[in-house]
């Protein structure tokens, strides 16, 4: 497990540099756009209308049992926790912490993306994939750095979860 001291200077665990070895190693095509950081969805709107596919947000949440959740959604989909938890079979859902998610997946709040699960060697973070999202040609999020964007196929990001290990969860929310 990744120490939490200041999350805010301490390295990333796993870089964009090493995100992309990775993803050619699988064979994973991408298309990558550089632009200044965005921290939320609205930041991003004028940016999303530039690059082609999906864009994704990313939740991380919890449950009281502590089982925690990487959620991947459309921007464009609405999430009501009460329904997700409802969806999932889990306890009530709330927002992960900045330490607990720079503890988890080694990122920091704004960054969040699928790659992270190359950081939960332990497999304790569940990833939940939005339906829109996987019936989309391309999606877009971000290679672990929130000044970048990658568009994707889905059945790409489905092939690096599987090398993560990572079995995860398609719902229609």
């Amino acid at each position: 497990m990744i120490e939490v001291q200041n999350i805010n200077e301490e390295p990333l665990p796993t870089t964009s540099d090493d995100l992309f070895k990775v993803l050619k190693s699988l064979d994973i095509h991408y298309k990558l756009y550089e632009h200044e950081p965005v921290f939320t969805v609205a930041e991003s709107e004028a940016l999303d209308r530039d690059i082609e596919g999906t864009p994704c947000r990313n939740l991380f949440v919890r449950d009281k049992k502590k089982r925690s959740f990487l959620i991947v959604v459309a921007n464009e989909t609405a999430v009501d926790l009460k329904k997700t938890q409802d969806l999932l079979e889990c306890g009530r859902l709330s927002f992960g912490s900045a330490e607990r998610l720079w503890q988890m997946l080694g990122i920091r709040p704004g960054s969040v993306n699928p790659f992270t699960v190359l950081n939960d060697a332990e497999h304790k973070v569940q990833v939940v994939l939005d339906g829109v999202i996987m019936r989309s040609s391309l999606m877009n999020v971000h290679p672990m750095d929130n000044a970048m964007t990658i568009s994707l196929a889905p059945e790409d990001l489905m092939r690096f979860l599987e090398h993560s290990g990572h079995e995860p969860i398609v719902l229609d929310f």
